[in-house]
């Protein structure tokens, strides 16, 4: 099986280091980095990623109207996307769903869990 690439949006640049870290070492996936919504956008277009991992409270543009953005172009709207937050509120979960994510993660979340969580979607929405 060949690698499945992953790009992380999130501004907290350590914990995006972790989280690759661990990704790469227990799946069997590249992860790239962006550490704003507005470099997470391009890097979507010309990686075409197989999964996003969205944070939601980062400056300039939140995961929500990254989200969007994702969703509403044509380039990468077929990506499926997982929020990956410390925001645990219903109101959250609820605004992620109808903006059509695929997952929606509180952080912190164990490495295996993360891994099963991904898999479980990539099988999903590859079918």
């Amino acid at each position: 099986m060949s690698k499945k690439s992953i790009l992380i949006i999130d501004d907290e640049a350590d914990f995006c280091k972790l989280v690759k870290l661990n990704l790469e070492l227990i799946g069997d996936f590249t992860v790239t980095i962006a550490t704003d919504g507005k470099h997470g956008l391009a890097l979507a277009k010309t990686l075409k990623p197989h999964l996003i991992l969205l944070d939601i409270m980062m400056p300039h543009m939140d995961g929500f109207q990254v989200l969007e953005k994702l969703k509403a172009d044509e380039a990468t709207m077929q990506i499926p996307v997982i929020m990956l937050t410390a925001k645990g509120d219903d109101a959250s979960k609820v605004k992620a769903s109808e903006l059509y994510n695929e997952e929606y993660i509180t952080k912190p979340i164990e490495a295996l869990e993360l891994r099963s969580k991904i898999t479980e979607v990539l099988e999903r929405t590859a079918k």
